[in-house]
């Protein structure tokens, strides 16, 4: 049964806390042109792609020069570049380019290690705008948003905003496994509106349903909130579809409910038992209607980031009969019920071990949100919870990181979800 609501009174943002490191940013960078020299050195990086990565100028192997470039216009009178979660809004200035004088070339270097990876946007004054001292100047430059044009590798922004160029160094890890790939058997995706009576009003589903499955099968599920943006946006699908075709998992479905919008996910991703209900009581029950799916906790995987991952663990502690593996992927821990800051982290604590398997990613560069995460798996580990996996990848708060992580977490639970089907969930 689920549990009363928790009290209200939530702020809408994390701890607003300074970086507890500054921006790696160095001076010393790529070789800059000379004045007469800015056609070949824009050619030059249309050809290789930005940002520029070079060696570390201090002559560690695990870390390099990262160069991010941006093309003026005579009218150009600011640029700010914005890698995801490289930035202080306590201190905007530090993320300021620089002109090269005499010529069009904006530039900015940080000094990261090989392994990172994120995306980034530029927001660039054209000289349309508040003066620079004026106080609204910031959140203004904030709205000038752009991709870079010298890089090919983008991802859609969120909520049909514009696309969010990225950036990997050598070290990070690909994502090949997201692409469509040709002879491989493709599931269908439909779309669904499934009347709920939690939420006062139908919701709309995307239901995934795997190539080739029995009429007996009973398939593992995966519940994967931010539905609108996992499929068809970035190709949830095609993930599925691949993992699948590998051997790393067994055929699954997928459920990928939509959050609406700002406003509604931010209403109903908070520890809110209405949504639980809605996933266990409402659309569960419904996807079971239409595909062989399993009853067994064990083979159930509830998936989500930031505010979804929060929900994703208190899914578990709700409704423990039928979330027996939670993907949670820079998880909002931080979130305060009423008076109580982190407060799922304490009900986790205090009550008695669940029989639901933890799996807890972040990224190294959420400082604002880091600390709460990693009390989180120490209160796992202390409650118990023996099986439960914690790891820290080098990005931010990111879908592009995510979709590594969600790749892997999800070979992680479901490929162990088809050993546990043989026994009781441990």
């Amino acid at each position: 049964m689920l549990a009363s609501a928790p009290p209200e009174g939530t702020a809408h943002h994390p701890p607003r806390v300074a970086r507890p490191q500054p921006l790696p940013r160095i001076a010393t960078g790529p070789v800059l042109p000379a004045p007469d020299r800015t056609a070949e050195f824009w050619a030059a990086a249309a050809r290789t792609g930005t940002p520029l990565i070079g060696p570390d100028p201090e002559g560690d192997t695990d870390h390099a020069a990262v160069t991010f470039l941006w093309r003026g216009t005579p009218a150009t009178c600011a640029v700010q570049v914005l890698p995801n979660k490289l930035t202080d809004p306590r201190d905007p200035g530090a993320n300021l380019m620089e002109r090269l004088p005499g010529t069009d070339v904006w530039h900015w270097t940080l000094r990261l290690r090989r392994d990172w990876y994120g995306t980034y946007e530029f927001c660039v004054d054209e000289g349309d705008g508040p003066a620079p001292d004026d106080a609204g100047y910031g959140p203004w430059l904030r709205t000038r948003r752009h991709p870079d044009p010298f890089n090919s590798h983008t991802l859609p922004g969120r909520w049909s905003g514009p696309g969010v160029s990225c950036a990997r160094l050598p070290g990070a890890p690909r994502d090949a496994e997201w692409e469509a790939r040709p002879g491989v058997a493709r599931g269908a995706v439909t779309v669904h509106d499934v009347p709920s009576a939690r939420l006062g009003g139908a919701r709309r589903v995307r239901l995934y349903r795997p190539p080739h499955t029995a009429p007996d099968a009973g398939l593992p599920v995966l519940v994967l909130l931010d539905g609108e943006h996992w499929e068809p946006r970035l190709g949830l699908a095609h993930l599925l579809d691949n993992l699948i075709a590998d051997g790393r998992i067994p055929p699954v479905a997928a459920l990928l409910p939509e959050s609406v919008d700002a406003e509604t996910r931010w209403r109903e991703l908070a520890c809110r038992p209405e949504f639980v209900a809605f996933l266990d009581e409402e659309l569960l029950p419904w996807a079971a209607g239409r595909l062989p799916l399993t009853a067994d906790p064990a083979r159930t995987v509830i998936a989500g980031q930031s505010l979804g991952g929060l929900t994703a663990a208190y899914a578990a502690l709700l409704a423990p009969h039928r979330f027996g593996n939670v993907l949670s992927q820079s998880g909002s821990f931080w979130w305060p019920v009423g008076p109580d800051a982190e407060w799922l982290t304490g009900r986790l604590a205090a009550m008695p071990r669940l029989p639901v398997r933890f799996r807890l990613s972040s990224g190294a560069q959420e400082w604002v949100a880091l600390p709460a995460a990693r009390r989180l798996r120490d209160a796992l580990a202390a409650a118990g919870y023996d099986d439960a996996t914690y790891r820290e990848f080098n990005g931010g708060h990111d879908y592009l990181c995510w979709r590594s992580e969600l790749a892997d977490g999800i070979v992680e639970l479901l490929a162990d979800g088809r050993e546990a089907a043989d026994g009781p969930h441990a």
